[in-house]
């Protein structure tokens, strides 16, 4: 496997070809390609070939897609081959108008000469500098805010493909079975030094855990999460699913530890682990990022996750995060 994201190639486009003639489900197409499902939902989407005058003609077809494909990389050179294009979208952009606003009205002009789709304007606002063509100057001081920033997560290649979480099993994904976790790392502003707090929530319950750490080396952080979950019984913490922070690249420990298994999602996808996404932003009333955790202690921590797990919850029927665990831990021990 690469070592960072490589595009769909034709011999790609071939199997998967064949996968669509078969009727392969998107999960095992994505399997056998080494793909997340939504790279190939996406694939088909937009590149199957569309005969409005003899539909039965229509389908995915490997080398019509290929070309599909070629074409949408030259429109998305347009603003550089376009002045007067580029003048105008960063006439809007100055309006603060949004990139989609901007698209929609010109398709809605229907003049065909200076129409452009948001997906290149997006590209040409965040895209790399060279490419950028002064685009991203012109946004909204809020918009500037969204620009991808250098990640501290590590390269695609260092997640082995069987712990990626395109193979993680569907029904964890839709919470219908208890003992799966979520974990993520609150960081806190450098000057007050290198300590953060490990957040794991429990999928179904949203049974909230936080262990602070004095740094982000990853084998005393597992360590503890090892520490915290081992009273727990096996069905209680059967998996754990991570974003790619190079704090978490230790996981092979918790298998060894703990008898669970890891899954890691995709760069820059937090929505693929929302439940502590979401729990961060709860903690982060509580403990903001200017926070000294020199001044925070463990016990302060437990007592934070404590009040945090005694909150009715509208997802769980009003129910406590408490409440729900604690049930199943009864039912199923």
């Amino acid at each position: 496997m690469s070592r960072s994201y490589s595009q769909l190639n034709l011999a790609d486009r071939r199997r998967l070809y064949h996968f669509v003639e078969r009727k392969v489900p998107i999960n095992e197409m994505a399997r056998q390609l080494g793909r997340h499902r939504s790279t190939i939902y996406r694939e088909i989407r937009r590149n199957t070939f569309h005969d409005r005058e003899l539909p039965e003609y229509s389908g995915y077809f490997p080398t019509v897609a290929d070309d599909i494909r070629k074409e949408r990389r030259r429109r998305l050179r347009k603003l550089m081959r376009h002045p007067q294009l580029r003048a105008l979208v960063i006439e809007q952009l100055e309006a603060l108008w949004s990139p989609e606003q901007i698209a929609g009205r010109l398709f809605a002009d229907g003049v065909s000469a200076v129409r452009v789709c948001t997906e290149t304007i997006y590209r040409f606002i965040y895209g790399k500098e060279d490419q950028a063509l002064e685009l991203y100057q012109h946004l909204p001081e809020g918009r500037r805010k969204r620009r991808p920033r250098r990640s501290r997560k590590p390269r695609d290649g260092s997640i082995p493909l069987d712990c990626r979480i395109s193979q993680r099993p569907d029904f964890i994904a839709d919470r219908s079975q208890f003992g799966h976790w979520e974990g993520d790392l609150l960081i806190f502003r450098r000057d007050l030094g290198e300590a953060n707090v490990t957040s794991l929530v429990e999928r179904k319950s949203r049974y909230t855990v936080m262990i602070k750490n004095g740094s982000r080396h990853s084998r005393p952080l597992i360590d503890k999460i090892i520490d915290a979950f081992s009273p727990l019984p096996a069905f209680a913490r059967q998996s754990f699913t991570f974003d790619r922070g190079t704090e978490f690249r230790g996981f092979k420990a918790l298998e060894d530890g703990l008898g669970a298994r890891s899954w890691f999602c995709d760069p820059n996808s937090p929505w693929q682990k929302g439940a502590v996404e979401n729990t961060n932003k709860r903690i982060r009333r509580f403990v903001p990022s200017d926070t000294d955790l020199s001044a925070v202690n463990q016990p302060q921590l437990v007592a934070l996750a404590h009040h945090l797990n005694s909150l009715p919850r509208k997802c769980l029927g009003y129910r406590t995060p408490a409440e729900v665990f604690m049930a199943h831990l009864r039912e199923s021990g």
